[in-house]
């Protein structure tokens, strides 16, 4: 009997011990419902913009661009809105037809995560890639804390986009009037 409860001790500290990135991540990843953090966002390797953003899952994020136009982005779970005071009028979408739907559902990452397999042509940030309904994005992970650090999608007109994100706060407390789209309509 003592030789069977070793044997499971043993297997049991194994499985812990060998638990796959995939599984430590979710985990990490399932303790969050908010983020705040700067990000710089690469569009083609041609221009860059950066600012600071809040998620509040599901869905909901609002990030403010670092320019002389205050861009902003906002979605408040079904549709998202991009205005600054460089344009006459505002871009309004559907989220559900943009990549962002998905980045910011963190169950669906949660659940392509258990499912998938490394990338391992990043060496410093795991990434997985995750293609639903003809949307095909790449999230990044940081290697030795496990957070979220980014993600790559293509853009409406093809091109290809990166966000990292950095200085990251987690489950910060977030007043929801700042999701509510007509602040930013023109």
């Amino acid at each position: 009997m003592i030789k069977i409860i070793i044997f499971f001790f043993i297997l049991t500290n194994l499985n812990v011990v060998n638990a796959s990135p995939n599984i430590e991540i979710a985990n990490n990843f399932e303790k969050i419902n908010s983020l705040k953090f700067k990000f710089i966002q690469k569009i083609d390797n041609n221009n860059s913009e950066k600012g600071e953003c809040i998620i509040l899952y599901p869905k909901k994020i609002f990030c403010s661009y670092d320019d002389i136009y205050n861009k902003v982005l906002v979605s408040n779970g079904k549709s998202l809105v991009i205005n600054s005071n460089k344009i006459k009028n505002y871009f309004r979408y559907p989220l559900k037809d943009t990549p962002l739907n998905l980045i910011l559902d963190k169950k669906f990452i949660i659940s392509k995560i258990n499912d998938l397999k490394e990338d391992l042509s990043y060496p410093f940030f795991y990434v997985f890639d995750v293609d639903y309904k003809n949307v095909s994005i790449k999230v990044f992970f940081d290697k030795k804390n496990l957070d979220l650090i980014g993600w790559e999608t293509t853009d409406i007109y093809q091109n290809i986009v990166q966000t990292f994100i950095s200085d990251i706060q987690k489950n910060v407390v977030i007043d929801n009037k700042i999701f509510l789209i007509q602040r930013y309509i023109n």
